[in-house]
């Protein structure tokens, strides 16, 4: 677990950027895989999905480990890291990007949302996703999947190092949700992500307006040309942004 303590600051900025302004900013620092790849919203919400990863991961479910009856057990996995999620944090199941079995239903989830996470993210199926998308926690799958995870996957540790959708994810990692998709920020990484990301998203919207009004894209997207960076500043001004 990392020491890293998402603040309401840094928060707030993050729910202000998209999750492609995230990518471009990983990029630049050589980071190419951070995006979770496959999994969509259950259902389109109109905030950001942003807080910190608490893992949770799958392996294949060997039969006579999984009968229905492990559920009855206070310490399974599954129960545990519902239980468990710290208030703010995002739940995030590895489940190796097999979606034929659930891995969460609309119970759990609303626990969850219950106990104030801040979403719940899994490259495997959901059942009852109906429910799940009717909640105001941003959730995220593969798709929806009616059999229990028993049928296919074993709950076997929370709290590690996990691949969701081929991202890697620590405990503590920073995620950003929005309509595209999810981005994993390196939690020693998320302060300096949300400052310049906060800065991108200002010169796309004016970039944006220049566009509508007719303006080249040569020089102005990336800023090559200085009257372009004039233009800007004085937008800025204008706007206050």
């Amino acid at each position: 677990m990392t020491d890293f303590v998402l603040s309401d600051e840094t928060r707030e900025k993050l729910k202000k950027v998209s999750t492609a302004s995230v990518a471009t900013a990983l990029f630049k620092r050589g980071l190419r895989n951070q995006f979770i790849q496959g999994v969509v919203p259950v259902s389109p919400k109109p905030h950001m999905m942003v807080g910190q990863a608490f893992t949770l991961r799958y392996i294949p479910a060997r039969e006579d480990r999984n009968p229905i009856t492990v559920f009855r057990n206070p310490d399974h996995p599954q129960r545990a890291a519902v239980e468990a999620c710290p208030p703010g944090w995002v739940l995030v199941m590895d489940a190796r990007k097999d979606a034929r079995a659930a891995t969460a239903g609309s119970i759990l989830v609303t626990r969850l949302a219950v106990r104030g996470a801040a979403g719940v993210v899994s490259d495997g199926g959901f059942r009852d996703a109906e429910g799940i998308g009717s909640l105001d926690m941003p959730a995220y799958h593969a798709k929806p999947s009616a059999p229990t995870n028993l049928t296919l996957h074993e709950a076997i540790e929370t709290n590690v190092p996990i691949a969701c959708g081929d991202a890697p994810v620590f405990p503590g990692d920073v995620l950003v949700g929005d309509r595209d998709g999810v981005m994993v920020i390196p939690a020693h990484l998320a302060d300096e992500i949300a400052d310049e990301c906060t800065g991108m998203e200002s010169y796309e919207d004016f970039v944006m307006e220049e566009v509508l009004n007719g303006a080249t894209i040569i020089g102005l997207y990336p800023a090559t040309k200085d009257e372009n960076l004039e233009k800007y500043e004085a937008w800025r001004k204008k706007t206050g942004r």
